[in-house]
């Protein structure tokens, strides 16, 4: 005989015994729950001769060469018969105490005994196995005593074997302890019920006749999306060999039957606590991965903006960008009207140094000027319509309303008159012959986007730009020059005086126009 079927002649031999074994197991720790001490004895001699064979099967083929050899059946009938003939006896004498009492689930189970005892029994006579009955993949109630309630891992659990009475002795285990159990008859029906069913862990026996358990575990740790479902190997094979090659395809952990049930419930405790901890890494990996993707969208969404942002200052001004870009209010862009302040500032001389100095001092003049005047614009909340060489036009009220528009304007325009007496004083050391104007008003205009794609100014139009120029070009060098409306909200901020009244073009009437000395102490 070789190695292969005497292993499976073993495995064989001892399934039997596990299962009388497992089955006054059951039945003793259901005395322990109940009324029914008379049992106790008949049963403690079943299972004591049951683990006796189970000794004298080990050590007859502990004897047997590894690598094969005969096997003399009829040594280990003549080994077997007394111990399996006092459990026969046994097994009759509490059939009818359990039939006296009416014990309907002791006598089942005392009948599966009796069962296993005829296997066994016509095994060794033939030397083949007693056929087994199949049963399909299930989900059935429990079976037995309820299930204790205990404090362990519970879940979904997935019995592989090809015995029936292997299956059922397991299922009613588990259930005891409150797990959900489903059972298949083979590799093929396990394989399809772990893809079908979240399955917390998977009992599996080795020796089957479809599939066995090494080739089902392979399939199990291939699959992506099934091999961290933990397998909890079960088999009558105890040889080191097989321990070893299940851990290595990856099994968790290998229980020899028959099993310790404190044992095989402390195992699958681990394991279910393993696949626990488990999920909850890869709940938090993949929560964390959701929160890195959507801090790199809000990153990019920021970036993008921001860089919109940087091209829209490039034509508008800065509080006209970020509404643009904050989206959060009627768009900016479309035409409406407001009454806005309006200031007008020109560089005075400008033309005639423009047509005598180089091109390059013209450059660095306007650099200067305009870099100047920006900042005081922004520090002042205004937004800069245009500069077209060195004049510039800016509005306050608009887009982003302000309190005191008229005020913040004159603010700024004596700002600017300061910043740009240090650079006259500068400009003229270099024989630049400029000078500074300012003119304001204000009233309501009509603002809006002026251009085409690709390139838009902000724009205002209205009798309000047109004075507000004109006062300008009216004002001598250093003179801020302002309407009587721009007077009437800021009368008590700054010292005056008359202007007396202009004629300006493109206005029907003198228009009454007032300079500014300075604010008031």
């Amino acid at each position: 005989m070789d190695r292969a079927a005497l292993a499976h002649l073993r495995h064989e031999v001892r399934t039997p015994l596990n299962h009388i074994i497992g089955y006054s197991e059951m039945l003793l720790e259901d005395m322990a729950a109940g009324d029914a001490a008379a049992f106790e004895p008949g049963l403690r001699r079943v299972q004591e001769d049951a683990r006796q064979l189970m000794l004298l099967v080990n050590d007859f083929f502990g004897k047997v060469p590894a690598d094969g050899g005969e096997v003399d059946l009829a040594h280990l009938t003549s080994q077997l018969t007394s111990p399996l003939q006092s459990i026969i006896n046994a097994v009759e004498a509490l059939s009818g105490q359990a039939a006296q009492a009416d014990a309907q689930g002791m006598h089942e189970d005392l009948g599966r005994i009796a069962l296993a005892v005829s296997n066994l029994q016509a095994l060794l006579a033939s030397g083949v196995s007693a056929p087994s009955t199949q049963s399909g993949a299930t989900q059935r109630p429990a079976l037995g005593a309820p299930a204790v309630e205990r404090h362990v891992e519970t879940g979904l659990i997935l019995v592989v074997d090809d015995n029936q009475s292997n299956r059922e002795i397991l299922e009613r285990r588990l259930t005891r302890d409150g797990h959900r159990v489903i059972v298949a008859s083979g590799g093929a029906q396990a394989l399809e019920l772990v893809r079908q069913q979240h399955v917390d862990l998977v009992l599996l026996d080795v020796m089957m006749p479809d599939m066995n358990g090494y080739e089902v575990l392979g399939h199990l740790k291939a699959d992506s999306e099934l091999r961290n479902i933990p397998v909890l190997m079960i088999s009558a094979l105890d040889e080191i060999e097989s321990v070893v090659h299940c851990i290595e395809l990856g099994a968790e952990d290998y229980l020899p039957k028959p099993f310790n049930a404190v044992l095989l419930r402390a195992r699958i405790g681990a394991c279910l606590e393993k696949k626990r901890l488990r999920d909850r890494e890869a709940q938090h990996l993949h929560e964390l991965a959701e929160w890195n993707r959507t801090l790199e969208q809000r990153v990019a969404e920021q970036v993008a903006l921001l860089e919109r942002l940087g091209r829209l200052k490039r034509f508008f001004s800065p509080q006209l960008a970020e509404l643009i870009v904050a989206g959060g209010a009627e768009d900016p862009l479309k035409t409406h009207r407001r009454d806005v302040t309006v200031v007008f500032v020109d560089l005075r001389g400008f033309t005639a140094f423009a047509e005598t100095a180089e091109p390059e001092e013209v450059m660095g003049v306007l650099r200067e000027y305009h870099a100047e005047v920006g900042k005081l614009i922004l520090d002042h909340e205004g937004t800069l319509e245009r500069f077209a060489g060195d004049g510039m036009m800016i509005f306050f009220n608009d887009p982003v309303p302000v309190p005191n528009a008229g005020e913040r304007a004159v603010r700024m325009a004596l700002a600017v008159r300061q910043c740009a007496a240090q650079l006259i004083e500068k400009w003229r050391k270099l024989g630049y012959d400029l000078d500074l104007s300012i003119g304001i008003a204000q009233g309501y205009a009509t603002i809006g986007a002026i251009g085409f794609e690709g390139r838009w100014d902000y724009g205002a139009i209205g009798s309000v730009t047109n004075l507000a120029a004109r006062l300008c070009a009216e004002a001598k060098p250093g003179q801020i020059l302002i309407s009587k409306r721009v007077l009437a909200t800021t009368e008590a901020l700054v010292r005056v005086e008359s202007a007396g009244e202009l004629s300006l073009k493109g206005f029907h009437r003198p228009i009454p126009a007032y300079s500014i000395l300075g604010l008031e102490a």
